[in-house]
């Protein structure tokens, strides 16, 4: 859908890609600036990632778990947050082994369960229109068998918005030290939550700090979406295997990025809280725009769901009638079992509360109603 917007020479309304339109901050810009000319960031040295972020990473999961990490014997930088989640994957998955996720989930973390070997188990959120997520705590409690070996969760997730809350993260706690289960926690977007909510860090529950394997990315909290660079935070017992995996994988990730990235992470704490309201704003105008249609409220994220289902049109039908009305966004046929064909996402991070305004009328002519 985005080589189509970009090919057409058209004012699409873009809402098909998880971009955002808002930038990093100035001193991240100004710190890649120079780091480009300096020859220690032109290296594939140190391999596992420069010491300055790994600690900041370190620090930065401590601060929100309360379990103290070392950037040197917890951390290892990766080439983005995808590029972690397949080297944790490969790491502790074999062939024929579950994995748990909900339905739905990015489409790309369900393949990089297959690429590693794994079976990709969904668990829906269920879903009320006009309403937010909730998790299907009894299909969660199903969905463990004899082939599961880890649980794959994203809250608020992708690309539903949907959140975990303080009791889906107990069961998810419960159940992981009951079947002995890691939990691979892709945190990409744990911090852009709406309605002054906080983040809850499944690491800091009882019996989890052993299991866990917390996946971060610059791309979405800080906006460094071209800069490639993630981290993987996890306790030292696992650490030589996803070293080793991500040393196979990417050699080293982008050295001029890896300093700008720790400046981000280091200023986050003052600079998101402006970004989230900005995204609030953004999707309460989406809402407002959308009312009364069969859609999803997220919790936080980049990216809202409707049920197109409802009047007969899967989302890729939807997603071609919509490039008639000027808005070009993507039907989620391969997101989801419960919640796949049926939906078009419609991301809102990507375009100011102005364009904004207006979707609703293009998207109910689209619906032909």
């Amino acid at each position: 859908m985005g080589s189509i917007a970009d090919a057409s020479g058209h004012d699409f309304l873009r809402l098909e890609n998880l971009d955002t339109d808002v930038p990093p901050d100035p001193e991240v810009v100004a710190r890649t600036r120079e780091a480009a000319a300096e020859d220690s960031a032109n290296s594939y040295l140190p391999f596992v990632g420069q010491d300055q972020l790994r600690d900041a990473a370190a620090r930065h999961v401590s601060e929100l778990s309360g379990v103290a990490y070392s950037g040197t014997r917890n951390c290892v930088i990766a080439a983005g947050g995808l590029s972690g989640i397949l080297n944790a994957l490969l790491a502790t998955v074999e062939v024929a082994d579950e994995v748990i996720v909900t339905d739905p989930t990015y489409a790309g973390l369900l393949n990089r369960v297959r690429l590693a070997g794994g079976v990709p188990r969904q668990v829906p959120f269920r879903f009320t229109p006009g309403a937010e997520w909730r998790l299907d705590r009894e299909a969660l409690r199903a969905a463990v068998g004899p082939r599961t070996r880890s649980m794959l969760l994203m809250s608020p997730s992708m690309p539903s918005g949907g959140m975990l809350d303080a009791d889906d993260w107990a069961l998810v706690a419960e159940l992981c030290a009951r079947h002995d289960l890691l939990l691979i926690l892709d945190s990409a977007m744990e911090r852009l939550l709406f309605d002054d909510r906080r983040v809850i860090h499944p690491a800091g529950l009882p019996g989890m700090a052993e299991r866990t394997i917390v996946v971060g990315a610059a791309s979405k909290e800080l906006r460094m979406i071209g800069w490639r660079v993630g981290w993987t935070v996890a306790p030292e017992w696992l650490m030589p295997d996803l070293v080793a995996v991500s040393l196979a994988n990417v050699v080293v990730p982008v050295g001029i990025a890896q300093s700008a990235a720790a400046v981000a992470l280091g200023r986050s704490r003052e600079t998101l809280p402006a970004y989230v309201a900005e995204l609030q704003r953004r999707r309460d105008t989406v809402a407002e725009e959308l009312r009364g249609l069969p859609f999803g409220m997220p919790a936080g994220g980049w990216s809202l769901l409707l049920r197109v289902s409802d009047y007969g049109l899967d989302g890729a039908a939807m997603s071609d009638r919509l490039l008639e009305h000027g808005v070009c966004a993507t039907g989620m046929a391969g997101w989801g079992v419960a919640h796949g064909a049926d939906y078009i996402r419609f991301v809102f991070a990507n375009e100011p509360v102005d364009r904004l305004r207006g979707l609703g009328a293009r998207v109910r002519s689209a619906l032909g109603i």
